[in-house]
């Protein structure tokens, strides 16, 4: 049998392997654009001119009314599905139990201020009493001026009028010197009678004489000692006043402190005065805001206790919250301009803007957020709402109602392709 050459066999091979060309470089080719898509999807999909997404829902603040005391419905001024405005009343409970509390609460706050001005008329009555042992001080202290001012006049009276009767008595014992040489002298008749009388006379004279000056020297000694006693009864009073004045101010220190605790007492009364005011108040439910009520929940002579839920509130101004996957936000600025279709109005298209992109993905701010560190994991793309505001000019936005579901589409300023 001849021998094959290698070009021979080359070309066997070749024409064997032919068949398996062609599908391998169309695989190859496929793997290639699948890479380049899954490795730049993302990119791509984030710079799209709009993002869609049909995961959008209307939304708009929904209040729930409580009760915040216990009692009885008196009356429901609203109906199901009513719009009322901001301050209209919306349930009444009876309040005649909160109306007396509030009498209650002002009685004591008038006792209270009636005890003040009870304090303030004993506070001036003590000023009075001080006053007047002040004036008693005073006093006392012109009568011990006095009394020693007596003193010294009676003790100068004293030395006057002992000082008279050194010569006084100096003239009498002459004059009876005299007296007693006239008398012997008229027993030998050698002197006059006349002569003799007016010696006896003279005597007289200066002897009356000494007994006044001696009669002035008792009289101011008697003077001393009444003044002597004058100036001890008025010490003793000033002392009196003095301790009368410390009592009266000791008792003006604990009247101030009465006015401070009947002051204290009666803000304390004011404050339950304004405490049952307003659980008065919260017999009335007020619409906080302009919007539609929900169903009414509570009917007259219901009994409710607090945090009974009795309405809810729906206010007016509704917006959208679109959930766009993380790889549709990376452009998303507040203003973006966003196109709102309503399953509710086909056909119908509203218009807003983009207020917020959420601080977080949805999932952070579910009950159970997920936990990707256990077990087997497999990447999910998550969502992250973003807050749109309708334009209020619109009047077709007075149809929408909170829970209708949409679709939204949003024109990034950032987007490139």
């Amino acid at each position: 049998m001849p021998e094959q050459s290698p070009k021979t066999n080359e070309s066997k091979r070749t024409f064997r392997l032919k068949p398996f060309l062609v599908p391998a470089a169309i695989f190859l080719f496929a793997g290639g654009i699948v890479f380049l898509i899954a490795g730049n999807w993302d990119a791509w999909a984030s710079d799209r001119v709009t993002q869609k997404t049909d995961d959008a829902y209307l939304r708009a603040d929904l209040t729930p009314l409580s009760t915040k005391v216990a009692g009885l419905v008196a009356s429901v001024s609203v109906s199901d599905y009513q719009a009322v405005k901001s301050g209209n009343l919306l349930v009444t409970l009876r309040d005649e139990d909160f109306r007396a509390q509030v009498a209650q609460a002002a009685a004591g706050v008038q006792a209270g201020e009636y005890a003040l001005i009870n304090n303030q008329r004993q506070n001036e009555l003590q000023d009075a009493r001080i006053l007047q042992a002040e004036e008693g001080i005073r006093a006392a202290e012109a009568e011990i001026t006095a009394a020693e001012a007596g003193i010294d006049a009676a003790k100068s009276s004293i030395a006057n009028a002992r000082s008279g009767i050194d010569g006084v008595k100096a003239d009498a014992q002459r004059a009876g010197s005299e007296r007693r040489r006239q008398e012997a002298l008229f027993a030998v008749e050698s002197a006059t009678r006349q002569k003799l009388e007016q010696v006896v006379a003279d005597e007289e004279r200066y002897k009356a004489h000494l007994q006044s000056r001696e009669s002035d020297v008792s009289a101011a000694t008697a003077q001393l000692a009444s003044r002597e006693a004058d100036l001890a009864r008025a010490k003793s009073r000033k002392a009196s006043s003095q301790a009368e004045l410390e009592a009266q101010k000791r008792q003006r220190a604990v009247l101030d402190s009465q006015g401070l605790q009947l002051r204290a007492d009666l803000n304390a009364k004011k404050a339950s005065l304004d405490l049952a005011r307003t659980y008065l108040g919260y017999t009335q439910i007020i619409a906080p805001t302009d919007g539609i009520v929900s169903e009414r929940k509570v009917r007259p002579g219901q009994l409710v206790s607090p945090g009974t839920q009795v309405i809810s509130l729906v206010e007016k101004d509704v917006w959208i919250q679109a959930n766009f996957k993380e790889t549709q936000v990376r452009h998303f600025q507040p203003g973006d301009p966003a196109e709102i279709r309503v399953d509710a109005f086909p056909g119908m298209i509203f218009h807003g803007k983009v207020d917020q992109v959420a601080p977080a993905s949805g999932s952070q701010f579910a009950l159970l957020p997920p936990d990707n560190a256990t077990g087997n994991f497999t990447k999910i793309v998550q969502r992250v709402p973003v807050k749109i505001l309708l334009d209020a000019a619109d009047a077709k936005n007075q149809r929408l109602r909170p829970g209708m579901s949409a679709a939204v589409t949003i024109r990034p300023a950032g987007a490139t392709q």
